[in-house]
């Protein structure tokens, strides 16, 4: 795995994959259980979609990396 290119995913870009698309919340219910807005719910998802997309169309590592949120709920 060295000399693959690696991508990170923060924890709560994954959490609210697996809230929305694995446990088919809606983003609001999401947000609801995260404890941040459903717009952040929203960015995470876009972000963490993209990220996964990319690692596997060209064969890259994810990485999983403590908090993108602040524990105020917003994202830093």
């Amino acid at each position: 795995m060295p000399e693959l290119e690696k991508i990170t995913l923060f924890i709560d870009e994954l959490e609210a994959l697996k809230l929305c698309d694995h446990d088919g919340l809606t983003q609001q219910e999401a947000g609801l259980k995260m404890g941040i807005s459903r717009g952040t719910v929203q960015r995470l998802l876009s972000s963490a979609r993209k990220k996964v997309a990319t690692a596997l169309s060209e064969c890259k590592a994810i990485l999983l990396e403590k908090t993108l949120c602040n524990q105020k709920g917003g994202a830093k």
